[in-house]
């Protein structure tokens, strides 16, 4: 017979989980079961499926687990930190306004903040190439990455997840829905990319759209909106705080500089709560 399971639904800014309790009766969820819960007509529909486990690194709270739409394991999801926040707080499994969360990518910080809002330190950015993973001969601040014949000036960072930043001039007109995938599977990136596709509004301000790796484009990417603000201050046209501005809403991301690390701040909602058959 099949289990039947307690869930919750969440976004942040529109990037929407369904989040599972572990820490008391744990739960395997294979490929499948995780490409039906993600499902918008036939399971609960979301772009990623969050667990939350006991912790499994000395010192932590919680161990954090990220699984995109198409089933894949991921080592890191900002707005998906926020979220995992306000549900250990909210459903009692905590009662501390720092926690720490261990993650495939390492540990990260939940702060949360008396407004609501959630503030995170999302750990220190990766530059290396090797770290991304990302083929190049050295590190830098842009590379050229041929699409199509075409030679794309990128940045390139590891925010625990790989990312590549593309500028644009206009993020509404930017080529998210035909260049996303292209770059997604682009043979540089080993282990596949998300995509960032980012207007600098002015020093303090930019505009932002992400083409996620094993979801598509989602409303919101915290560490997408991390690694374009690193990509922005490394070539020199961001200052911090930056306020990035993404199709589901805006989060504040603050970067003093390599060596340092990246936080980032904003929402995190619950929509229901429901039981599932699995």
């Amino acid at each position: 017979m099949a289990a039947r399971r307690e869930f919750t639904k969440m976004h942040g800014l529109g990037n929407d989980f369904v989040v599972f309790d572990a820490t008391r009766e744990p739960l395997a969820l294979s490929a499948e079961q995780i490409r039906f819960l993600a499902d918008r007509h036939f399971g609960v529909g979301c772009d990623q499926v969050l667990l939350v486990e006991p912790p499994q690194a000395a010192g932590t709270d919680f161990h954090y687990r990220i699984f995109n739409a198409d089933g894949g394991e991921v080592e890191q999801c900002g707005n998906g930190a926020r979220c995992f926040a306000r549900y250990v707080r909210d459903r009692g499994l905590t009662t501390k306004e720092v926690i720490e969360v261990g993650t495939r990518a390492g540990i990260i910080r939940l702060y949360l903040q008396p407004d609501g809002q959630v503030r995170v330190n999302m750990g220190v950015p990766r530059l290396l190439p090797a770290e991304v993973p990302f083929e190049a001969a050295q590190p830098a601040a842009s590379y050229a990455l041929e699409v199509e014949g075409i030679h794309y000036p990128v940045g390139v960072v590891s925010m625990g997840n790989p990312h590549v930043v593309l500028r644009v001039p206009d993020v509404a007109t930017a080529p998210v829905a035909h260049l996303g995938p292209l770059i997604e599977r682009h043979p540089r990136f080993p282990e596949r990319v998300n995509v960032g596709f980012l207007e600098v509004e002015d020093r303090a301000a930019i505009g932002l759209r992400v083409f996620e790796r094993g979801s598509g484009e989602t409303l919101a990417c915290g560490t997408g909106a991390c690694a374009a603000v690193v990509v922005g201050r490394l070539q020199g046209l961001l200052d911090t705080p930056v306020r990035v501005t993404l199709p589901g809403g805006q989060l504040i991301i603050a970067w003093e500089g390599p060596g340092e690390p990246i936080w980032m701040t904003g929402p995190a909602a619950q929509v229901y709560e429901g039981e599932i058959e699995l």
